[in-house]
């Protein structure tokens, strides 16, 4: 009687890891990607900390000088404030880790952006500085000719000089026309601009008046609030940004251009209707 015949074996596949080889991969994989997670923490990453700055009143004085001089044309006494924001930031060459950028994301007083917005230009801290007084300039310049011409007045006849020190950038371009206005001609009925409230904003100019975004604005809103502002001009485009966590108490008020925010500023002293973010 013949046996029966025996199924074949299969040859060539692979022999499953034993308990304890299998144990030994997982340890290995688990200390790589526990060496790749602490390289990440650790290495430097390309995004600065940014926090509410510091605001100045243009209608006063900064650091024991007059921000706004005039000469050639009478100027008057303003009660209320019309403050410039700013936002500082970390250094260029400082060394920003993964535990900063998941901190700012989730913090409400300060914010992580990437590095080349806040400094599009230059590469060391000097180079930055030297571009940002450059930028102050030139939006200084072109505050004195919004302005004047919004009033009608030849520059031939009346000047004007603008003195912010250690501030730079040309986000103040806005505060700085408004003041030139509220200095010259208040309301255009002998009274402020502001109502005599303290207003602050943010906003580049061009010498046509026109209003530009300028970026920081949700830290800016924090810092005029701080310091004592109930209402605050935002470039219109930059609304969704400034809303997105207004501070109690603070009133935004869209602006494209000088002629526009002048106009606002002077229907709210007067109680009027005003738009809004």
């Amino acid at each position: 009687m013949s046996a029966a015949p025996t199924a074949p074996q299969a040859k060539g596949g692979p022999t499953p890891p034993s308990g304890g080889r299998r144990t030994l991969l997982l340890t290995v994989c688990s200390l790589l990607v526990g060496a790749l997670l602490a390289v990440a923490a650790l290495a430097p990453l390309p995004f600065s900390v940014t926090h509410p700055g510091l605001t100045a009143d243009v209608l006063g004085e900064h650091e024991g000088r007059p921000v706004i001089t005039v000469t050639g044309a009478p100027v008057r006494a303003p009660e209320g404030e019309l403050r410039m924001t700013t936002i500082t930031a970390t250094s260029p060459d400082a060394t920003v880790r993964l535990a900063d950028v998941v901190s700012g994301y989730f913090a409400s007083d300060r914010a992580v952006m990437p590095r080349e917005s806040v400094y599009p230009v230059g590469e060391s801290t000097e180079e930055i500085r030297e571009h940002n007084a450059d930028q102050m300039v030139e939006s200084q310049d072109a505050a004195v000719t919004a302005a004047l011409g919004f009033l009608g007045l030849d520059a031939s006849d009346v000047s004007v000089e603008l003195h912010l020190a250690d501030i730079g950038g040309p986000s103040a371009g806005l505060l700085f026309s408004l003041g030139i206005v509220d200095l010259l001609d208040g309301d255009g009925e002998g009274g402020d601009l502001t109502g005599g409230e303290v207003v602050a904003g943010t906003g580049t100019i061009d010498a046509a008046g026109r209003v530009g975004a300028v970026g920081g604005v949700p830290l800016k809103t924090q810092a005029a609030r701080r310091d004592g502002a109930t209402v605050f001009l935002v470039p219109r485009d930059e609304c969704g940004d400034a809303t997105a966590d207004t501070p109690e108490g603070l009133r935004l008020l869209p602006v494209t251009t000088l002629e526009g925010a002048v106009n606002d500023l002077r229907a709210l002293a007067a109680g009027e209707s005003v738009p809004s973010c």
